[in-house]
Order: structure tokens, then C-alpha cells, then sequence
């Protein structure tokens, strides 16, 4: 029963090598209107560098809130990510600036529009098939931590 239970445990490890490489990040409970979400926080300079890469699931309510030390045009890619994706970046105070859908693998740079102080990967679509787009504000942003 033992031996059952290391290979079993070994089987996941190998079966999802994001898991074993990444560091566990804080959650923060955000809305957009109805909808809940349950966001991973970036807020250092090593899990912002990180991201998403090498996962290959990402469950429906989660997303990762990326939080930059300051509002500057900041741009995203997917080097190594092996989820589509889509990301929305936000301002100060938490309202959408514009939303970019990513493909997986590539390193092609995606862009805030104007100073953006926060990202938020979502599973591709998510943003585009609940009707949220510029204009539309995040809730909870504000108790996300400074990311300095």
C-alpha cells in the first residue's frame, strides 16, 4: 500500500511538471460583477518572471493577477506557457485598460495600451465570453499587495 501510494504521488509530480517546479503563491478572492475569481499573486520580480510557465491546467475560477511596483505600458508573452491565455490589464484602480489573447509557446510581445498597474491572466476567452472588456473594473484589486 505504501509503494501504491509514492508511485502515485511520483505519477502526478511527472504528469504535471509546472506543479513540482513553482513556488505556491498567495490566492486573492477577486469579482468581475458575478463572477468570482480566485487570482494567484505575482508580486515579486522572480513569480512575475515565472507566471504561468510550464502548467498545463489552469482551473475555470483561477487566474494569476501580475502587480507591477508602478503603472508604466507593460508587456506580457508566453514563452514556455503551455495554457492559451487571455490577459487583461488594469489600472490603479483596478479598471480594465484592454484585453489581449495569447497563444501558447510564443514570445510575442502583448501590451497595456496605457499604464497599466496590474495584469490578469485568465484561461483564454474567459474576459471576452463573460462581456467584460475596457472600462469594466476588477473588484478586490485594492488588497492586492504593493509589488515592490
Amino acid at each position: 500500500m505504501f509503494l501504491r501510494k509514492v508511485l502515485l504521488a511520483a505519477s502526478l509530480v511527472i504528469a504535471v511538471p509546472g506543479w513540482a517546479q513553482q513556488p505556491q503563491l498567495p490566492l486573492l478572492e477577486l469579482s468581475a460583477g458575478m463572477h468570482r475569481i480566485e487570482a494567484e499573486v505575482a508580486a515579486t520580480p522572480a513569480s512575475r518572471q515565472t507566471g504561468m510557465m510550464l502548467r498545463t491546467f489552469m482551473a475555470p475560477q483561477r487566474g494569476m493577477l501580475f502587480v507591477f511596483p508602478e503603472a508604466a505600458e507593460h508587456c506580457m508573452w508566453m514563452r514556455n506557457t503551455l495554457v492559451p491565455l487571455s490577459v487583461a490589464f488594469l489600472d490603479e484602480k483596478g479598471k480594465i485598460i484592454n484585453v489581449e489573447d495569447m497563444k501558447p509557446r510564443t514570445e510575442e510581445n502583448h501590451c497595456s495600451l496605457k499604464p497599466a498597474r496590474y495584469a490578469l491572466e485568465m484561461n483564454l476567452g474567459w474576459f471576452k465570453s463573460r462581456g467584460l472588456g475596457a472600462g469594466f473594473s476588477i473588484g478586490g484589486i485594492e488588497k492586492a499587495p504593493s509589488g515592490r
